[in-house]
């Protein structure tokens, strides 16, 4: 599907949808569990394709009418898959099942799709064979399609931290139900450290205790998932949050703008785009309390922003220095280049059809927003929900129209994207040709 965007004006009400990071760890954490039902959850591509590996663990996800999944688990040991398990797109999905794969008595595949199957696993591979299990990939390249052969049974293990957060979060939630536990020594500095604080939020809400140490983060084995009353709740989630705020910011009619419903806080660290937002110069009031953010647009200016923790922030913060006065400085962004796509790479060269002036280096990437002029072109979504949903806001104040190619692909994380953005007043036409 491709989607054309023109020049609008936006006021109204937006609901942030699930957190996709909270609805993966939660759908498995109830995969670990005996039975929970998890409330609120995201239902897209890529926390499906972490309910089908529950499924094939020997666990059952239903979904409700009201959206509720009610998930009979496979009470902390996965059965030997039936099938090979097909992570789809979903990164978050190939690495935690990866780990809960460790812990079966037998051997799992695993495999993704073509952006997936570029994505590197090797370190969390060399973990669980570290750990007793057998783990590799088909092509020697630490790349899926993966081999994994278990039962893992603990004890302490070295990894990097500089390469996916995810891996620290696969062997935690996996270690839990080992007999001895894991003990996770980070080799090199962490990257993306809240997404981990989210697991440790996410394992305490399921009864697990797990814990930060000197070298790195700690477990106890033998322990089993259980929520309080049976059940877990989603919160919003700040990456989607990102594009209404931004949408805000840059478009939102004068004297009204757009209020974010939802907006509740967690240990999400991209909670920090209601910071730089306000920085750049928006009009901006977050409700803590309410849960509710509004914010209206306003001249904004480039500042420095540092994405060491907010990788998925990057797309969205070069669209909004696309329209500041001024450099925006995207530091600390290399890690961001290990996503459905090169988003540092993506960025440059998408808004670059667009008339944005970028420099981009390996570790960073710098907009110059006074030598840009935003004007309306055909750009590619590159197979990527972020770059699709941060290209579509610049098409709501670039000079004509602009067209995105497979905006489909926004199904993966906020499947009411386009939705959203016409109910706040945006023009926009859907061409499924």
């Amino acid at each position: 599907m491709n989607v054309t965007i023109t020049p609008s004006s936006l006021e109204g009400s937006a609901q942030a949808p699930p957190s996709k990071s909270y609805t993966h760890r939660a759908i498995l954490a109830a995969g670990y569990a005996n039975r929970a039902s998890v409330r609120d959850a995201l239902w897209s591509a890529d926390t499906q394709a972490t309910a089908r590996a529950v499924d094939l663990f020997g666990g059952d996800v239903e979904r409700r009418e009201d959206g509720t999944l009610e998930i009979d688990g496979f009470d902390g040991r996965p059965d030997v898959p039936a099938d090979v398990i097909d992570c789809d797109n979903s990164g978050t999905t190939m690495r935690l099942v990866t780990a809960a794969a460790a812990l079966a008595d037998g051997t799992s595949v695993l495999t993704g799709d073509e952006s997936l199957r570029s994505r590197p696993q090797g370190p969390l591979l060399e973990a669980l064979t570290d750990l007793g299990g057998e783990a590799f990939s088909t092509r020697g390249n630490g790349q899926a399609p993966l081999i994994v052969t278990g039962p893992i049974s603990g004890e302490e293990v070295s990894i990097p931290g500089d390469v996916s957060s995810q891996y620290i979060t696969a062997l935690l939630m996996a270690g839990a139900v080992t007999d001895g536990g894991i003990d996770v020594v980070l080799e090199t500095e962490l990257k993306s450290a809240p997404y981990v604080d989210i697991t440790l939020e996410v394992l305490e809400d399921f009864g697990v205790k797990a814990r930060h140490t000197e070298d790195g983060f700690a477990v106890d084995g033998g322990q089993s998932y259980d929520p309080v009353g049976g059940e877990y709740a989603v919160p919003g989630d700040f990456s989607s949050i990102s594009y209404p705020l931004a949408a805000g910011a840059i478009a939102g009619a004068d004297g009204a703008g757009v209020r974010i419903e939802g907006a509740n806080p967690s240990a999400q660290g991209d909670t920090a785009i209601v910071d730089i937002v306000d920085r750049m110069g928006a009009d901006v009031e977050w409700d803590r309390e309410a849960g509710t953010i509004d914010v209206s647009s306003a001249p904004l200016s480039g500042i420095e922003v540092d994405v060491e923790d907010t990788p998925d922030l990057l797309p969205t913060i070069a669209t909004l220095g696309a329209v500041a006065d001024g450099d925006t400085h995207i530091t600390n962004a290399e890690h961001v280049r290990y996503k459905e796509t090169d988003r540092v790479s993506a960025m440059a060269e998408e808004l670059g059809k667009m008339g944005v002036e970028t420099t981009e280096e390996r570790d960073s990437l710098t907009i110059h927003g006074s030598d840009s002029a935003l004007e309306g072109t055909t750009v590619s979504g590159r197979h990527d929900h972020r770059i699709i949903m941060s290209l579509a806001l610049a098409g709501l104040i670039a000079d004509g129209e602009t067209t995105v190619e497979g905006a489909n692909h926004v199904d993966v994380s906020f499947p009411g994207f386009f939705a959203m953005l016409e109910e706040l007043g945006a023009g926009l036409e859907r061409d499924d040709g």
